[in-house]
Parts: C-alpha cells; structure tokens; sequence
C-alpha cells in the first residue's frame, strides 16, 4: 500500500476469509436459526408422538391383556404399540412429503444454488423422523409389554 500512495490512511487490515465470513454473518445467523428451529419442531413432534402413543396404550389395555393371556410374547404386545405409532407417523409422511415437495419448488429460489428435491437429503429427514418415532414410542410399548396380564384384564 505505501508503494502504491504512501497518503492513503489504512483504517484496518482483513484477511480474505474474516472479509468473507463478515459479509455472510447475517445468513449465518439465518441458518442456525432455521436449523434450531427445525430440532425444536422435532422435539415437540417426538413428544406429541409420545402422548399419543401413550394414550392409545393406555386405551388398549384390555386388548393387549387378553393378547398376552392368548399367549403372545412381551415383544408382539411391544411391537403392537410400535407399529400404531408408524401407522401415525406413514400418515404423515404420505401428507407431509408432498407438501414438502412442493413448498421446495416455491423456496427453490432462496437455496442458492442447491436442489430442493435431493433425495439424500430427504431420507436423511424421514430416518431421523423414523428413529425419533422409535424413540418415542419405545416408553409406552415397554410399559405396555411389562404389564402383566391378569392386572391388564383387571383395569377398565
């Protein structure tokens, strides 16, 4: 710089990468917010899930009882509960995913470069809703399968 006019005042001197990451703060910001956001939405889903699959355990009581007292295991009555849970969840997904789909062609201005419709990143999302699923429902189907029959036939 002193080479080129040694007059010329240097208020501050910047690498490359700080003048970069100064001028993308913002969408930075943006984006963590966004992925908070969508973690918080998992939460609340897994544990509205929860509640749900909770509720439906606790309704079918007598059913899982005389299932147990038929002579099915600890894990058919577990598996019973978990796949009502999938049923609500494939529920959603086969409302969701379209309508996520279609949401991306509207926002696909605003990725920047990136596809809407990336299908690893779409699996990614219903694994980690699946497995959240899973989690979810694992407490009430293992309340569920530890109850002894003769106490489930008992309850009303």
């Amino acid at each position: 710089m002193a080479s080129i006019d040694p007059n010329l005042p240097i208020i501050s001197i910047h690498t490359l990468r700080d003048q970069v990451a100064g001028q993308f703060s913002q969408q930075r910001l943006i984006a963590r917010l966004t992925s908070l956001f969508g973690i918080l939405s998992l939460v609340l889903a897994s544990v509205g899930l929860y509640g749900v699959t909770a509720y439906n355990a606790g309704g079918r009581t007598n059913e899982i009882g005389v299932r147990m007292a038929l002579g099915a295991s600890r894990a058919q009555a577990a598996a019973l509960i978990i796949r009502g849970a999938f049923a609500l969840v494939a529920s959603g997904l086969i409302v969701g995913l379209p309508l996520a789909l279609s949401a991306g062609r509207f926002l696909g201005s605003q990725l920047y470069g990136l596809n809407p419709y990336n299908a690893g990143t779409i699996l990614v999302a219903v694994l980690t809703l699946g497995f959240s699923a899973l989690a979810a429902s694992f407490i009430p189907a293992l309340r569920a399968s530890l109850m002894s029959p003769s106490e489930a036939l008992r309850t009303e």
